[in-house]
């Protein structure tokens, strides 16, 4: 547990070389905005894919140093894996002064607490896609693909997306979003209240009804158009977003 007096939460990022102006953005957010935070939140989907810490890729060595000249300010950093960066490591977050969390994790917040999750594993209706996520986030499943050559792990890669791409576009987009009751159980079992999560790319407040009490359920959107925070004090929060120009 952790005790701020403001934080930033974002996620699904999906950095990558191809999209220079969400990279752009990513630099100004920091520069401009988390350098004023005590922490920031990456709640999961940094990275459009992630296939190892040993990435030697200059693109992955930009946000390392990005993040690391943010983190030796004083911001302290936080990362949390997502579905398409679960191979995230600790000598990533070793390089770029972040510290590795799992979810779920209860953040703290003057007087009120927050339960952070990425949001995948609450997605129970898509059984392709929970049976996908109970493999590739197995022990050995990951040693033995971290253990192959690193162009024979990005082919796997490019295949699983475009896999993953083909099968969503058949799906009804309601099995893609999070299960109520899942999201009901875990905040019992955590004794929480108040959930954010991201991955659905749904940015929104929803309220919730746990066993009579009221609870909030707090979308993060993709940063695509728009990027999305969730901005965190101890007087409340605000989930707002702001323009991504076009390169």
């Amino acid at each position: 547990m952790s005790l701020f007096e403001k934080v930033l939460c974002i996620s699904d990022l999906h950095l990558n070389a191809d999209q220079p102006n969400i990279a752009d953005a990513f630099s100004t957010f920091l520069q401009n905005t988390a350098i004023n935070a005590d922490a920031l939140f990456i709640l999961g989907d940094f990275f459009n894919v992630w296939i190892g810490d040993d990435d030697p890729s200059a693109f992955a060595a930009q946000v390392k140093a990005e993040l690391k000249a943010l983190a030796d300010t004083g911001v302290a950093v936080f990362i949390m894996h997502g579905n398409r960066d679960f191979l995230l490591g600790e000598d990533f977050c070793t390089q770029c002064g972040a510290t590795l969390i799992h979810e779920p994790y209860t953040l703290r917040v003057g007087e009120t607490e927050y339960l952070l999750v990425h949001g995948d594993a609450l997605c129970t209706r898509d059984a392709d896609y929970m049976a996908f996520r109970a493999m590739v986030r197995n022990a050995d499943w990951q040693a033995d693909f971290l253990s192959k050559p690193l162009e024979e792990r990005q082919a796997y890669a490019s295949r699983a997306r475009e896999q993953s791409k083909a099968m969503s576009s058949n799906k009804a987009e309601d099995i893609m979003d999070v299960t109520h009751e899942e999201v009901t159980q875990l905040l019992q079992e955590m004794d929480q209240s108040i959930l954010v999560h991201g991955h659905t790319h749904r940015p929104a407040e929803h309220d919730l009804d746990i066993l009579g009490k009221p609870g909030k359920r707090i979308v993060l959107g993709d940063w695509h158009t728009l990027g999305w925070m969730l901005d965190i004090t101890p007087q409340g929060y605000t989930l707002g977003d702001f323009p991504i120009p076009e390169i």
